[in-house]
């Protein structure tokens, strides 16, 4: 059986690419000269047949996929999350408009990057692509995760964006539950007096934020939402009504992405106390992302401190 919790996502990437082409030979790869970086070289050593790289060219790395489509097949396109935004307007126009099966898979997303500076860190992906009228949006936490998430991905009817990081890993989801389901949020931390929603690799902060309010008396929920698009709009109901204040965290712009989503829907059906933890301009140069959660704020103590400050308004 394989080791999830011993790979890093882009491995955990790579290697559920491979074992969904031995069960489906619809299932195609495309890179941008991302093959290595992307891991989909596992893919292409076990199916070189069905492997295509591009060259750095994300408009045909679209374009391409959704010719594929088209011909019957099921294309995983993979690059840098960052430079997936070149080809938004193919991803609108030729893929979501045609509501083809074709799946993009973002890399390297959020801080993952860190030491190549904000032109490589993507903190709008979520955003361009849930705006889409068709596309599903995964954003799973781990590398356990994002093996699932990339397997569910393939019963999906239409296009899905699928965001992962790079090296860095909390093995968090391993044994959170057994079966990815596509639309389904997971309950990390049960609690009454506050929601604590994450998405992505966010969830151990959130879940170390939990344990921290509870040594001030403080009972939080922890609920991970791995899709954004469809939301669990039950669960997002459920612990806003449970709780009276909702907080959301995530790797991201907090304008359009996770939290806003969230927002959205409480807004019209169940108005209640919130607030959305993320970034409002690009990211910096950095170490590590470590480093630019520290730089940023998205650490445990400031996700505590932040979810205390929305039970005392309540």
């Amino acid at each position: 059986m394989l080791d999830l919790e011993g790979l890093t996502p882009r491995e955990a990437l790579g290697r559920a690419l491979a074992d969904l082409g031995d069960l489906r030979k619809d299932v195609v790869v495309l890179v941008a000269d991302t093959g290595e970086t992307t891991r989909a070289r596992f893919f292409a050593e076990r199916h070189p047949e069905r492997f295509f790289n591009v060259g750095i060219a994300e408009q045909s790395l679209v374009g391409i996929a959704a010719g594929l489509a088209l011909a019957g097949f099921m294309p995983y396109a993979l690059t840098f999350a960052a430079f997936m935004t070149r080809a938004w307007e193919q991803a609108r126009n030729s893929v979501d408009r045609l509501a083809l099966p074709v799946r993009l898979v973002g890399t390297h997303a959020g801080f993952a990057d860190a030491y190549d500076g904000p032109s490589h860190q993507a903190l709008e992906d979520i955003a361009i692509f849930r705006v889409l009228p068709n596309f599903t949006v995964l954003v799973p936490a781990d590398s356990c995760e994002v093996y699932r998430a990339v397997t569910a991905s393939a019963t999906v009817k239409g296009p899905v964006y699928i965001r992962v990081g790079r090296d860095f890993h909390i093995p968090t989801t391993c044994d959170m539950y057994d079966k990815f389901e596509v639309g389904r949020a997971y309950v990390a931390v049960e609690g009454k007096d506050v929601a604590i929603f994450t998405t992505g690799v966010t969830l151990p902060f959130a879940i170390e934020a939990a344990q921290l309010l509870r040594d001030r008396g403080i009972s939080a929920a922890v609920v991970h939402f791995p899709t954004v698009k469809p939301l669990d709009y039950a669960a997002v109901e459920k612990y806003a009504a449970a709780t009276g204040a909702v907080l959301t965290v995530e790797e991201h712009m907090v304008h359009g992405g996770f939290g806003s989503a969230v927002a959205e829907h409480l807004s019209q059906t169940r108005p209640t106390k919130m607030a959305i933890m993320g970034l409002k301009s690009y990211g910096r140069t950095a170490k590590s992302p470590q480093e630019l959660y520290q730089y940023y704020g998205l650490t445990p103590e400031n996700i505590a401190a932040r979810a205390e400050e929305l039970v005392r308004l309540r």
